[in-house]
């Protein structure tokens, strides 16, 4: 059968032939830690869960207004207003079915053939290909590892062109943790605002930062940016909802109502069981989100130096979200490897620990180590990364 030419310029997941393969140790017996995970291993919180099942107990189990229920907009703008002392109207928000949904039809509602979207390397996986499915062109920045892999306002300036249309900012970022701080935000800004670029702020992370850092979204720091600002958040991350798919956008009247007018024609509605889970997640609060929080803070703390121990391993440390994202590039040399891919897939066959190649970010010097799994795993698995390390340089 012939394909569309859109689903066949899809460039396939990089992850795909580390995941098969680390299932097929698995089903075989052999004892494989998976540091792949891009969701919390904690359950949703049980109020969410009893407000879900309340409402389907309840008789709310038919469809919903496209872009969502208003009670759930209104306490998405009231986290808005409470978070960000950022002001939305109901018109202004739309609730879908996850925040890569959002996203999705975010750039199918904005761009036509050709428009280009700048788009920060390391990025996550989705962006340049949900871009692609749009008829869009991504053009990549490479933020440089001694700026916490953030670009910079000239960055951003000398990759405008006439067909950009929009700039991605992901802070706090997946897959490295980084976070851009006020002063650099206003300084992309000011260059988004120069050249009329709409900027998809995603905050998915917003919610899991550590140590002294404070998450500012760029929609804050002037009227001017809130206009120009789209932002996309969510549950997933923050509640530990990830299969619950509900995510949000808020911004320009006139984008969410074609966003919404899209999501009637193919999604009718975001799940009403999922959507009265999320209006819980807002407005109660059991504290399990700082507790989860706290620990992830934890793992952070405890595993990041024993990682940057490890001889051929340098790493940025993380402000937020939940990855590490270290440079293996000189133990995989110093091993007589090729590419860091090929040095992954030897320390998934040899040591059975399955971590995420950089390539697939737009990084391939580094590997995505996901600490959204127990301390006791992820001290296990860096053990056996030293290990593998070791034996390796003893062999060269």
């Amino acid at each position: 059968m012939e394909l569309s030419k859109r689903v066949s310029a899809l460039s396939p997941s990089s992850t795909l032939a580390i995941t098969a393969k680390a299932k097929q140790l698995k089903a075989g017996g052999h004892d494989v830690i998976g540091l792949g995970a891009g969701e919390p291993d904690f359950n949703t919180p049980s109020y969410i869960i009893e407000a879900a099942a309340a409402s389907m107990r309840d008789g709310y189990t038919k469809y919903t207004p496209s872009g969502g229920m208003p009670e759930l907009k209104k306490a998405v703008a009231d986290k808005f207003e409470k978070d960000q002392q950022l002001t939305y109207r109901e018109d202004e928000i739309i609730i879908g079915n996850g925040a890569k949904h959002i996203l999705y039809t975010l750039f199918q509602a904005l761009l036509d053939e050709g428009d280009e979207v700048i788009i920060p390397a390391p990025y996550w996986v989705s962006y340049p290909e949900q871009v692609k499915l749009a008829g869009g062109v991504p053009v990549f920045v490479k933020g440089a590892e001694d700026n916490h892999f953030k670009i910079t306002a000239e960055q951003l300036e000398d990759h405008v062109s006439s067909s950009t249309k929009a700039v991605i900012i992901n802070s706090p970022g997946n897959p490295t943790g980084s976070m851009y701080s006020k002063e650099e935000l206003m300084e992309l800004g000011q260059t988004a605002l120069k050249h009329n670029l709409l900027i998809v702020s995603d905050e998915i992370y917003e919610k899991l930062i550590y140590g002294d850092a404070s998450h500012v979204s760029v929609a804050q720091l002037s009227p001017e940016l809130k206009e120009q600002t789209v932002l996309v958040n969510g549950v997933s991350k923050s509640h530990s909802m990830t299969g619950w798919r509900i995510g949000y956008a808020a911004g320009n009247r006139s984008l969410i109502k074609a966003m919404t007018n899209l999501a009637s024609h193919s999604t009718s509605n975001p799940a009403s069981s999922s959507q009265f889970g999320a209006l819980a997640a807002y407005t109660d609060d059991d504290g399990s989100v700082e507790t989860m929080r706290q620990a992830f803070e934890e793992r952070l703390n405890t595993v990041y130096d024993k990682l940057i121990d490890i001889p051929g391993v340098s790493c940025v440390k993380p402000e937020g979200a939940f990855y590490l994202f270290p440079n293996v590039k000189e133990a995989a040399g110093k091993a007589g490897y090729e590419t860091v891919d090929d040095w992954v897939e030897a320390l998934l066959e040899e040591e059975k620990v399955a971590v995420v190649p950089g390539s697939g970010f737009g990084s391939p010097d580094n590997i995505r180590l996901s600490y959204a799994t127990s301390l006791d795993l992820l001290e296990q698995a860096l053990e056996r990364i030293k290990a593998f390390i070791e034996k390796k340089n003893a062999e060269s």
